[in-house]
């Protein structure tokens, strides 16, 4: 019986008047376990590639300006919560599955139908990175809100304040305003930009879409007040459990890059370590604790919301922040988001050349 040279043992089949031993496969045939571990290590290059795509996408064009998919979602929920209300906990979380399910399966349906095709799975996962990550805006929102501290306009400033947050701006001087800017970016760069990064990182474009939603619904129904303090307790406490590990990821960078920003990396380590956990949020504190510590300055203290008065513990050390500190604070948005870019690209790169 003869046999090719240099053939591997799989079959016993006549091919022609070549016949194959039990357990021949002929050389140059990829094996199944091999085929499967190069189709992974594609999709996790173009993962990769379409992460960082869709950040310097973010990072050249801001946030759709006309029908952005994170408004659509808000219209959905929002037309979702006249069936689901309820001043019940579990009717928040009723209202969390039906919002956000059919969303979930659309990404893995089109993470399922691109992920063997590079190219589609490339552009498939830019324009969703790109529809989710918002640090762009985010960091062009502290500077707009520098510009009017810098001119005297503190009306204007005041204006501006409720593109960051929810507080009442009436009576806030350039320190206060200032500080809520500050604070609002940090805790922000990880909901707007890591965590998103970070999930999508990890399970892809599921992951980009399915943390938008919940930070999505957390904006929407997370707040303490009569209508949503039960209703919204699901969205919220999801939100929290998926910001857990990015807003500490969020910290450590911000203290790494601390030198660019015109800061000291081992103060403002320091200050996350020991301010990270005083804050009523479980993620926020150790964003703005990293923040105070890098920019030089102490935030937190009383916050007026329209509903509410909270007075919270000061992180960091140091005069309050004026302009000058919300222009680096900025800075710092886009530097950490590039950074956390960086490193989640190349660790896909690295996974997918492991399984080569």
């Amino acid at each position: 019986m003869s046999t090719i040279p240099g053939s591997i043992v799989k079959t016993g089949h006549v091919c022609g008047h070549i016949a194959i031993e039990p357990g021949i496969v002929l050389k140059g045939t990829p094996s199944p376990g091999r085929a499967g571990r190069a189709s992974v290590a594609a999709m996790l290059s173009s993962r990769a590639v379409g992460i960082a795509l869709g950040v310097v996408a973010d990072r050249v064009f801001g946030d759709p300006t006309k029908h952005h998919p994170v408004a659509w979602f808000g219209t959905w929920a929002t037309r979702v919560e006249r069936h689901t209300y309820s001043d019940d906990t579990l009717a928040g979380a009723r209202h969390v599955a039906a919002t956000v399910a059919p969303v979930a399966v659309a990404a893995i349906a089109v993470e399922r139908l691109t992920r063997k095709h590079p190219v589609a799975h490339t552009l498939a996962t830019a324009l969703t990175t790109w529809a989710v990550v918002g640090a762009r805006s985010l960091a062009r929102e502290g500077e707009l809100m520098a510009d009017k501290l810098d001119s005297g306009d503190l009306d204007g400033a005041r204006e501006r304040l409720g593109n960051l947050c929810g507080r009442d701006p009436a009576g806030l001087d350039e320190p206060e305003l200032a500080r809520a800017a500050v604070e609002s970016m940090a805790e922000n760069t990880a909901d707007a930009a890591v965590a998103s990064i970070f999930w999508g990182a990890l399970l892809g474009i599921p992951g980009l879409v399915v943390h938008r939603c919940l930070n999505t619904l957390d904006a929407m129904v997370g707040h303490l007040n009569d209508r949503y303090r039960r209703f919204g307790t699901a969205a919220a406490r999801l939100d929290d459990a998926a910001d857990w590990v990015p807003a500490r990821l969020t910290g450590a960078a911000a203290c790494a890059l601390a030198p660019t920003v015109g800061g000291d990396r081992a103060r403002a380590w320091r200050t996350m370590r020991r301010d990270g956990a005083k804050h009523p949020s479980p993620n926020g504190g150790w964003c703005e604790s990293a923040w105070a510590g890098a920019l030089g300055v102490q935030l937190g203290g009383t916050n007026v919301y329209f509903s509410r008065t909270e007075t919270r513990d000061l992180l960091g050390d140091g005069p309050r922040p004026r302009s000058a500190e919300l222009r680096r604070a900025a800075r710092l948005v886009t530097l950490v988001t590039a950074a956390v870019t960086g490193v989640a690209a190349a660790a896909l790169l690295a996974s997918g050349k492991a399984r080569r």
